[in-house]
């Protein structure tokens, strides 16, 4: 028996996703989960494939930032149950590689193998168009449609009076950014933090940074409405680089010291040197900016060493999906943090690609989609 559905499925690059009735199976096989979506923000990522930067098997459904209800589960599924609500991961952990058992499940061996594959763990697709041919899912998740099949680890409970168009967000952009302040860079309280880049990482960053308690911390873009929306979030000043020298600001805020911790959430060579140059001795440079395969950086090694500076990766947020996403929606229900001014625009699955062209164009913060 299958379930025929609705689906955003794109087959080439610079080419809008067409609506198509798809096709999953009603009974997941063992291990999975069958989830009805009921949200996904359109996440920058995606767009990286939309344009053509990164290379994907097709067709495909894109999206990765999803939440849904469970509507049935495979054999030796214990851990989530019919009718929870749940936030999909796209790094679903199998929870027995050296990764996982050591608390870093984002670099689950698994996810290298499969999920980066856009495959499920047994290294086969779940979804098929009406004419039988194969469709994959978009880092194993595959959100912009109303069903996906996810490994259990991949749908992580929530409780159940949260909205789910903010709960999707934590399956991406709040827990990468939060996470590079929090997990990654271990902001401390008395700590100066300077944010790159105030897109949807950028601003949870600073919404993480701000949640533990950090001194100061400096936003840079170079658009005056971003930098209005970071001060909402919790910067203290902010750098707009069209107009100011960065070097010269960070000087003039900080006594000539530096920050101790720097976020680039861009991921361009010259802001994450900008993030580099920008750190006090013994201050850490994190990237959470998603940067292109092959570009590389230009740093002064014996810098590095005499200052004792750092300079650190952080992949989701360095994040464990089945801790963080209930803690992260807990924060947003008890006003800790603001989820509901991240959703600038709620729109249909077949609104999708106006969606896309609005953020080519820098429009609002996070589109989501309402199914």
């Amino acid at each position: 028996m299958t379930i025929e559905f609705k689906a955003a499925v794109f087959r080439a690059p610079n080419e809008p996703m067409t609506i198509e009735t798809v096709s999953i199976p009603s009974t997941p096989p063992p291990g999975d989960v069958l989830v009805r979506m009921r949200a996904s923000g359109l996440c920058h990522s995606d767009l990286h494939v939309i344009v053509g930067e990164w290379e994907v098997p097709t067709p495909m459904i894109l999206g990765h930032e999803g939440a849904g209800v469970v509507e049935a589960i495979g054999e030796g599924v214990t851990g989530v149950s019919v009718g929870d609500h749940v936030i999909l991961t796209w790094t679903p952990p199998c929870r027995r590689c050296r990764y996982c058992v050591s608390g870093r499940p984002v670099l689950c061996d698994k996810v290298a193998e499969h999920s980066a594959n856009h495959l499920s763990f047994d290294g086969k697709t779940r979804i098929s168009t009406l004419d039988g041919e194969e469709v994959y899912s978009f880092a194993g998740a595959g959100t912009f449609g109303e069903y996906a099949m996810v490994p259990e680890s991949g749908a992580v409970p929530v409780r159940q009076d949260a909205p789910f168009e903010q709960a999707s967000l934590v399956g991406c952009a709040v827990t990468t950014g939060v996470g590079a302040a929090i997990n990654t860079a271990n902001v401390r309280p008395d700590e100066t933090v300077l944010v790159l880049g105030c897109g949807g990482v950028g601003l949870n960053a600073i919404q993480g940074a701000r949640l533990v308690g950090a001194r100061r911390i400096i936003a840079v873009d170079i658009a005056d409405a971003r930098l209005e929306q970071a001060r909402h979030f919790g910067a203290t000043e902010v750098v707009n680089t069209s107009t100011e020298d960065l070097s010269e600001r960070v000087a003039q805020l900080t006594d000539g010291r530096g920050v101790e911790v720097a976020i680039e959430a861009i991921g361009l060579p010259k802001t994450i040197e900008a993030a580099y140059a920008s750190l006090a001795r013994g201050g850490r440079a994190v990237v959470a900016g998603q940067v292109a395969d092959g570009l590389t950086i230009t740093i002064d090694p014996f810098v590095m060493s005499d200052s004792e500076l750092k300079l650190i990766g952080s992949n989701y947020g360095s994040s464990r999906p089945a801790i963080d996403f209930p803690q992260l929606v807990d924060h947003y229900m008890d006003d800790r943090i603001d989820l509901d001014s991240l959703v600038t625009r709620v729109i249909s699955l077949d609104e999708i690609n106006d969606g896309y062209e609005e953020m080519k164009q820098g429009v609002g913060i996070r589109s989501v989609i309402k199914y």
